[in-house]
């Protein structure tokens, strides 16, 4: 069956058997696994994961790719939820623990999916994805570094972040115009740093970077009181990315209201 890849869904379909095997090989599988794969496409990895498991769940938009998906299993191996993901309560898909969660995202809403999916993090053992090259720096960036920023920080706030390894546009078709790369989000056991309100931890760094350029003092100078920096012994003459997740979690609990 041929299927045209469609640009309003973002379609990139994995073809590179290498690197669909380095990913399988990545989750460390075992056959009783409780795993959801995120847009499977032609099922490039969907027929590997099953070749390891026992049931599968796959989350596709396109009800053309649903058609084709139907054949590869039985049902009671193989769950198809033709859905938008970013409408999918996840933690609902979830039937035992611990959760493992797959997927080539779609680069038009890799951004929004990931703060998504972040929101089940507690519900997940791990979750490996394909993302466009510099998303992935973003997620897995530290402060100082030019990619950190608010997805760095509310990703690490959930997960320890692993870059795994770098994939180029010929493992694709059709081949997208960036570079990809594939990571892997390990959620904590036990949060490093605990946020009394996390919507508004939230809040605290989207209004901190949407002037990243200015000194923390400015850029927060709605919100932050001058003399909470110097309470907090953070230099208020910084800027926003040179602040660590631990103290933004600071700031946001010494604050303690909505912003």
């Amino acid at each position: 069956m041929h299927h045209k890849a469609r640009k309003r869904f973002g379609q990139h379909f994995l073809t590179d058997p290498m690197i669909i095997d380095r990913i399988v090989s990545a989750m460390h599988l075992a056959a009783s696994d409780t795993v959801i794969e995120i847009g499977p496409g032609l099922g490039a990895l969907t027929l590997p994961l099953l070749q390891q498991l026992n049931q599968l769940t796959v989350i596709e938009i396109d009800r053309d790719l649903i058609a084709r998906l139907r054949s590869f299993a039985p049902t009671d191996r193989l769950t198809l939820v033709q859905a938008d993901v970013l409408k999918v309560d996840v933690a609902n898909l979830i039937t035992q623990y611990p959760c493992k969660i797959v997927g080539n995202l779609p680069y038009n809403i890799s951004t929004p999916l990931l703060f998504h999916l972040l929101q089940t993090a507690s519900h997940i053992d791990g979750m490996w994805f394909m993302l466009q090259h510099e998303v992935a720096q973003r997620l897995a960036a530290s402060p100082n570094q030019a990619a950190y920023g608010r997805l760095s920080i509310m990703a690490q706030y959930h997960c320890q972040i692993h870059y795994l390894f770098h994939v180029p546009p010929q493992a694709f078709h059709p081949p997208p115009k960036v570079d990809s790369a594939v990571v892997w989000l390990q959620p904590h056991t036990k949060l490093p740093h605990i946020a009394n309100d996390y919507a508004h931890l939230n809040q605290l760094v989207t209004a901190a970077f949407s002037q990243r350029r200015k000194t923390i003092r400015n850029a927060l100078k709605n919100y932050v009181p001058e003399h909470t920096f110097s309470q907090l012994a953070i230099d208020p003459t910084v800027r926003p990315a040179e602040l660590s997740l631990a103290q933004y979690v600071k700031l946001s609990n010494h604050l303690g209201c909505p912003l």
